[in-house]
């Protein structure tokens, strides 16, 4: 067993600044799990306090039964990948990945069957007698992630290996990571502030904001129901719409629809579940733009657009995570793409609407 358990973790440096502020959650046997927030979150600290390279104010980890909390790095049958590789430039690829072996005494013949094994997986077989100078940034990756394979450990932890990566690159690494994991099955734990690479690598999804866990989910779960706004706006691209709803404004839309609020409440709307008003438009909330910017990515379009300012009334407001007043992205089809400055209706289904909290701590309703 090779689950790992954080209880009430905490972390505060000299001064009384609190980096780290309780967290709570299981990365099951074998799930890989990414933390993901902005930078300053707090999700690295946590990372190399699961690595024993920070120490643990209070609380407890637990890796496959055993808090680990004394015990060194080198002894908790971990292996972690660093974003600049840390790699030895006067040694080979072979010599990078057997390093570790050698320091543990590991006999000879097992290192080389671990080490050409490992490379056979990560396909770098034929740069074996390379320097790492000889390499490209995506093959010294794979060389740091074969070092980490050949120790067969209980934990993967990653600390944004792709970061230095060009994006073309990066995607393919994505996936490459995903498939190694798939196929080891080994508990990983990755950290990332790409949002995009958290929702497609990740088996469970930990959300942080400001030393704390803000929603832990599986993917397609937390972009679905988002616990928060800061949730909302992070977790896809381009960002949920935020709109600040007084308990009377919009002329009773929100009764109209069947949303219950006990008061001011923030509405938000995934741009993609806006559509142009047509003929047979569903029954949910309309609102008209100016079109102020598009963005075309091929088979999609981005659209920014003002609510006119006779109808935007006091129901948009400027809050911490929202959109600027008045403004609404809205995802389309690229064949559909408006003209800057041009009039639309868009509307929205009810049952695509997310309410949340005035102070957007929480969810309402669902």
């Amino acid at each position: 067993m090779s689950n790992v358990v954080l209880r009430d973790v905490k972390k505060t440096y000299a001064g009384g600044v609190d980096a780290i502020k309780g967290i709570n959650f299981e990365v099951g046997d074998g799930q890989f799990c990414v933390l993901v927030g902005p930078s300053g979150c707090g999700k690295s600290t946590l990372l190399r306090m699961v690595a024993g390279l920070e120490t643990i104010t209070s609380g407890e980890i637990d890796i496959g039964g055993r808090v680990v909390n004394q015990i060194e790095p080198a002894d908790r049958d971990i292996a972690m990948v660093f974003q600049n590789y840390a790699l030895y430039p006067h040694m080979s690829v072979y010599n990078n990945m057997a390093y570790g072996l050698r320091n543990r005494g590991t006999p000879k013949p097992e290192i080389d069957t671990r080490v050409r094994e490992a490379a056979a997986i990560l396909e770098i077989t034929p740069m074996l007698d390379r320097k790492p100078r000889q390499l490209s940034g995506g093959q010294r990756q794979r060389v740091a992630m074969g070092r980490a394979i050949v120790r067969q450990p209980k934990v993967f932890l990653f600390d944004e290996p792709l970061s230095n990566l060009d994006a073309k690159l990066r995607v393919a690494m994505r996936v490459e990571i995903r498939k190694l994991q798939r196929r080891l099955k080994t508990t990983s734990i990755y950290v990332t502030h790409d949002q995009m690479e958290a929702m497609t690598l990740a088996d469970i999804l930990v959300v942080m904001n400001g030393g704390m866990v803000e929603q832990i989910g599986k993917p397609l779960d937390i972009y679905k129901k988002p616990a928060t706004t800061f949730v909302a706006s992070f977790i896809g691209a381009p960002p949920m719409n935020l709109l600040s709803v007084k308990a009377n404004d919009l002329g009773g839309l929100l009764d109209a629809l069947q949303i219950k609020t006990p008061g001011d409440a923030i509405l938000g709307v995934r741009p993609e579940d806006f559509a142009l008003v047509g003929a047979a438009a569903p029954q949910g909330l309309m609102l008209e733009l100016v079109i102020d910017a598009i963005e075309r990515v091929g088979a999609e379009t981005y659209v920014y657009g003002t609510r006119p300012r006779e109808n935007a009334g006091p129901t948009v407001s400027a809050r911490p995570g929202e959109l600027p007043p008045g403004e609404i992205i809205v995802r389309l089809p690229g064949e559909e793409a408006p003209v800057i400055g041009e009039r639309i209706r868009i509307t929205a289904a009810r049952d695509k609407l997310h309410l949340f909290s005035a102070d957007g701590r929480s969810r309402v309703g669902d």
